[in-house]
């Protein structure tokens, strides 16, 4: 019994010496080449005209296989020391602190987000899994250049509602009961990121996201700015190089263990890749899940991605900012952009890339 124990610890440690973890450096692994590589470059890097802003304009490309780069290139102004503005990959961004503040008992993803936000308390049914799964059943326009007078992202990041976003957004009506129907709301993520705030208090708050999550990463350039009232603007605003971000992406693929440590609840990191209950296919370009978004077939409707593994998911944001990650692959993948004119496909690139990566 003792000899089969220590052969048992013996493989343990064994296997956990061969992961690859990035110290303050990433390790590079063996560099992809070849005519598939080329085929993802033609994709991704065409030629780019800044004088009209059209066509793909990749940023940043990195990908990661077992914790070892293995591809990496940069383009325009942004190199490997550049935080990239990540839009709405700030919303998963809240997400995985917020997996940190769960595995401290701060909250339960029942509980009622009035609790945490006093604003909501005219919401009592509205649950912090429903602010999560953008079902808070709050009236909310996200539209950005294509109707820019009725949006309400509009309006709380650039004009009524930006010294308090949570505070505009809370001010809305409803149109639906919480919990029952999905509306993809930048409005419901800053409603997160206030309920973060009461979660730990205003002194705690201030720097939550690197003690709790950036910093346990070895995250050392992030930058999330905050609106007047002092929230993060958990919808749009964090900003980090390609490296750091993809950092995030490794602590997801291995389903939330940095190194020896637990740092995201296994419950959590099921719950970001369970799809919405409430969702129909269709109504987005991928299945949300707990603020992340899933490649999962629903109610019969294909995959968003067909050409990657059912478990990819992903962090998604404005103008073609992606954090791919694909567990059964061990891959990560950032890309950062510049894309204005809706010509960028998430299966194309991710088709190329897995094609790039066989051995």
């Amino acid at each position: 019994m003792r000899k089969g124990l220590l052969l048992f610890l013996l493989l343990v440690s064994l296997t956990a010496r061969a992961e690859q973890w990035p110290g303050e450096q990433w390790s590079t692994g063996p560099k992809i080449t070849g005519p598939a590589v080329e085929a993802l470059e033609t994709y991704a890097f065409p030629s780019r005209d800044d004088s009209t802003r059209q066509g793909i304009r990749t940023d940043a490309l990195l990908i990661i296989r077992d914790g070892q780069i293995i591809y990496e290139r940069y383009a325009g102004p942004t190199t490997a020391q550049t935080p990239h503005l990540t839009w709405s990959i700030s919303k998963s961004l809240m997400a995985t602190v917020l997996g940190v503040a769960y595995g401290e008992n701060r909250f339960k993803l029942d509980d009622p987000a009035a609790q945490f936000y006093s604003p909501l308390a005219n919401r009592p049914a509205l649950k912090i899994a429903d602010l999560l799964h953008w079902a808070s059943g709050i009236d909310w326009q996200e539209d950005y250049e294509y109707a820019p007078l009725k949006s309400s992202v509009v309006a709380m990041l650039y004009t009524r509602g930006h010294r308090d976003m949570a505070a505009f957004a809370a001010d809305h009506p409803s149109y639906a009961e919480p919990g029952q129907a999905f509306r993809y709301s930048s409005g419901d993520s800053n409603l997160l990121a206030a309920a973060l705030k009461g979660m730990l208090g205003p002194q705690r708050y201030a720097d939550y996201p690197w003690t709790a999550l950036f910093e346990p990463l070895g995250i050392r350039h992030a930058v999330w700015e905050t609106d007047a009232s002092g929230t993060f603007v958990a919808s749009s605003y964090a900003y980090l190089t390609a490296r750091d971000l993809a950092r995030v992406g490794l602590l997801m693929v291995r389903d939330g263990r940095w190194q020896d440590r637990q740092l995201l609840p296994k419950d959590w990191v099921a719950f970001n890749r369970e799809p919405f209950a409430g969702y129909k296919a269709g109504q987005d370009e991928a299945v949300p899940g707990g603020h992340w978004w899933l490649n999962r077939a629903i109610a019969g409707a294909p995959s968003p991605w067909p050409a990657a593994p059912p478990d990819t998911f992903a962090a998604l944001g404005h103008w073609g900012q992606a954090l791919y990650v694909i567990p059964s692959q061990k891959l990560v993948i950032v890309r950062y952009a510049d894309d204005r004119d809706g010509g960028y496909r998430h299966n194309e690139l991710l088709a190329r890339v897995l094609k790039a990566v066989q051995p």
